[in-house]
């Protein structure tokens, strides 16, 4: 910036502090889109530097008068714009922690729970009567049909399918309690 357009910056805060409603939208049109531009150049994310130059233009509003250099209003606003896309990296960062832990113990209580209720399974299995747990292994482990079940054991489809029901039923119990 040159000498001149601080020597303006000073005179619009002066003009502004004095209770002028012109100087505000005079100084804001002049550097909302540099702040925009400087804010992008750090969060790398167009929305969310508009949200930062934004949220920056109240700070600056509500500090302005605790400047005591106007014409050091260039710098002392980019300031408070870097800080603001700091502070939003920051909690951008913790939030992609929190969720990458969050899905990261989700995934292993999943994992422990898929071991549990598998082992669970197996138990359950293990306690059924002979007949049954055949046709359970059949059917479900090795993907025979009915029939083929029915071919394999030389019973009928009718016992296939009772003992499979039986069987059913008996993890059913086993696994709700």
């Amino acid at each position: 910036m040159n000498k001149k357009s601080k020597i303006t910056d000073e005179l619009l805060i002066k003009q502004y502090l004095n209770g002028s409603e012109k100087a505000l939208p005079i100084l804001v049109k002049k550097w909302h889109k540099q702040f925009c531009n400087k804010a992008f150049w750090l969060v790398k994310d167009a929305d969310l530097a508009k949200d930062i130059a934004q949220d920056s233009w109240k700070t600056i509003i509500d500090k302005l008068d605790q400047l005591k250099e106007p014409k050091y209003f260039a710098s002392w606003a980019l300031r408070i714009v870097y800080t603001k896309s700091f502070d939003k990296i920051n909690a951008n960062n913790k939030s992609k922690k929190y969720l990458e832990n969050y899905y990261y113990s989700k995934q292993v209580e999943e994992e422990y729970d898929a071991t549990d209720n598998n082992q669970k399974l197996l138990k359950a299995v293990y306690a059924l009567p002979e007949q049954q747990q055949t046709v359970i292994r059949l059917f479900y482990v090795q993907d025979y049909s009915l029939k083929e079940i029915s071919d394999l054991l030389d019973v009928s489809v009718g016992t296939v399918k009772s003992r499979l029901f039986h069987a059913r039923e008996r993890l059913k119990l086993t696994l709700k309690t």
